[in-house]
């Protein structure tokens, strides 16, 4: 099997771990945090149980596509050769149990029901390909990765994989005849290429650079380190590292924002000496401009989030 599009840390998730080092997060705001960390950790288990699809076939992951007005994500997409896989991956954990058509926690909470996303992903999916002249079989399972999970009166619904059935179903993959030729690489290409984006700030928490706290924290514990930029866990990372680290991070909360000497060594709160910041910052960037009213470039590829 071959990656196509490998996973990365959605833009969404990486602006929200910034500023959740960085400020107090409203209730809403952090549970939408937890729930996006717990699910991109599902997808990571979810990408090391993939690595043992042995098929011939091509494997597509996050995928975001517009059809219809209508925005829809797919976790990953495996194609083959006579059937295209949609997966939904799920990291919930703990005891759950279904009433009638509904998903509940134990505790009476109603969750959304997983299996009308996945039909509707499907759907629309299945519209995407025609739009653009493929008629593929589609087959679409909703995977739960974690081994704590349990679904009390779970029916008997094949597009429905538990914990404990992933091993046989990763048989029913690698029995599945597949041998692919330029067709499925070009339908590949045009998943690739009918993406849509959305930008993340519309779903961050309200922020203003006054209200978040500055300095620079380890990336391991994210907790703020001092001068030495030694950290109580044991981790201990060099200076250029630290600054340009601290820069990419106030680039992707402040994209409008120029980036200066003084602005980037008051973002971190002066854990080294201005001299230091303006050497980093002239070693690995541009500077337009004369004297003090001038700033630093930062190069697209430094920053790909911005767009």
């Amino acid at each position: 099997m071959k990656f196509i599009k490998p996973r990365f840390v959605s833009d969404e998730l990486k602006l929200l771990r910034f500023l959740y080092s960085r400020m107090e997060f409203p209730i809403d705001d952090l549970r939408r945090y937890e729930n996006l960390e717990k699910g991109f950790k599902g997808e990571q288990q979810f990408d090391i149980w993939s690595e043992d699809i042995l098929i011939d076939g091509l494997l597509l992951n996050d995928l975001l596509f517009e059809v219809n007005n209508t925005v829809f994500q797919i976790d990953s997409t495996l194609i083959s050769q006579g059937t295209l896989f949609q997966f939904e991956v799920k990291n919930f954990e703990g005891d759950y149990y279904l009433e009638g058509d509904k998903w509940l926690t134990l505790s009476g909470s109603t969750i959304r029901n997983p299996l009308h996303q996945l039909e509707r992903s499907e759907i629309l999916l299945k519209q995407l390909l025609q739009n653009n002249g493929y008629n593929m079989h589609i087959e679409s399972y909703l995977i739960f990765i974690n081994p704590n999970f349990h679904l009390y009166h779970a029916p008997i619904n094949q597009s429905i994989i538990f914990p404990s059935q992933l091993s046989r179903f990763l048989d029913k993959l690698n029995r599945t005849p597949s041998k692919l030729n330029g067709k499925h690489s070009k339908l590949a290409e045009t998943l690739v290429s009918k993406q849509t984006f959305q930008s993340p700030y519309k779903r961050l928490p309200n922020y203003e650079y006054d209200q978040l706290e500055k300095g620079i924290y380890c990336p391991h514990c994210r907790t703020f380190v001092d001068v030495t930029l030694k950290c109580k866990c044991g981790f201990e990372e060099a200076p250029s590292a630290a600054i340009l680290r601290s820069i990419e991070e106030f680039r992707w909360l402040f994209p409008d924002e120029k980036i200066t000497t003084n602005r980037i060594y008051e973002w971190c709160k002066g854990n080294k000496s201005i001299r230091t910041i303006r050497r980093i910052l002239a070693n690995n960037f541009e500077y337009e401009g004369y004297g003090k009213p001038g700033h630093y470039i930062v190069p697209i590829e430094f920053n790909r989030a911005v767009r």
